[in-house]
């Protein structure tokens, strides 16, 4: 009997867990971004509007498109690619916002690989 209701209060707890997914807060504006790939730490900074991104890292410039598939998940696709693998789409989704930030995983588009990170707006 105690098994049963500890399994109902922990299912209980967890169904009113909502975790905040305030998305269109950060579709546009001033942004930095820091993720940890293989043990090395990157961040970088970028603007948005709806359609445009221009990423600047290590004091170069990117741009990219940018396709929203719903409120909290967007494609963004380089507009200007040097190599194959800057030819790649990537697939971003926010999984909790916070404030001024954002928790997003993200991979290239068909890629089961994923990768987290951290966005702050700044502006």
């Amino acid at each position: 009997m105690k098994a049963i209701f500890a399994l109902f209060s922990m299912f209980l707890l967890v169904s009113c867990y909502n975790q905040e997914r305030n998305c269109t807060d950060f579709k546009t504006g001033k942004f930095t971004s820091e993720t940890i790939i293989d043990g090395v730490h990157y961040t970088s900074t970028f603007e948005r509007n709806d359609t445009i991104q221009t990423e600047t890292y290590d004091g170069k410039v990117d741009t990219f498109k940018v396709r929203w598939i719903n409120d909290c998940e967007y494609i963004i696709k380089n507009t200007h690619p040097k190599n194959r693998e800057d030819k790649k789409p990537v697939q971003m989704k926010i999984l909790t916002t916070k404030g001024n930030s954002y928790t997003f995983e993200y991979s290239f588009v068909g890629d089961p690989k994923k990768q987290r990170g951290t966005v702050t707006k700044i502006d």
